[in-house]
């Protein structure tokens, strides 16, 4: 499926949406580039969402964005599995300024089961992750990470509605 929106920005679409399709009995991956994008691969200036995804905030299989919410997080602001980022949140997680998870390294802050910093698993590193928006926003997010999988029906929702349409413009003429 693939499906554009009419409206462009800067020559991209608002919403680009593409999912994968059979060529010559070969699964072809969809690329979506836009100012949101949802697809297999997707480029997206405000919103990515895809397996691989890349933009401001994005969410995926492999997430690289400014916020970056993926099983494998790159950004400023990284959560995720392992994620890496100036501030980063996750399972394993490598920050320039803080990290917490499982396994937690910084230059700054760090805390988890094992964390490595200048203030790692201490009462300056605790206070630091308590009055951290980022950090509180991370926790709330992987307490209820579950709902996100939501978000990977969106394109199979899309395409069910375009192709409906398409069968009803059909069936008209």
């Amino acid at each position: 499926m693939n499906y554009k929106s009419q409206f462009t920005l800067l020559g991209l679409p608002l919403i680009h949406v593409s999912t994968a399709k059979m060529k010559n009995g070969h699964a072809r991956r969809g690329v979506a580039k836009g100012w949101i994008a949802i697809g297999d691969i997707s480029f997206g200036i405000i919103l990515s969402v895809g397996a691989a995804a890349f933009g401001g905030i994005v969410l995926g299989g492999v997430g690289i964005g400014l916020l970056s919410f993926a099983g494998l997080a790159i950004g400023v602001f990284a959560v995720g599995g392992a994620a890496i980022g100036v501030l980063a949140a996750g399972g394993a997680v490598i920050a320039w300024h803080a990290a917490h998870g499982g396994f937690a390294m910084a230059n700054e802050y760090a805390l988890g089961g094992k964390a490595i910093a200048s203030q790692a698993n201490n009462l300056i590193a605790e206070e630091y992750f308590k009055n951290s928006i980022f950090f509180s926003s991370a926790k709330v997010i992987g307490e209820h990470s579950r709902w996100f999988i939501l978000l990977a029906f969106l394109p199979v929702i899309q395409a069910l509605i375009h192709k409906r349409k398409h069968r009803e413009s059909k069936q008209d003429t």
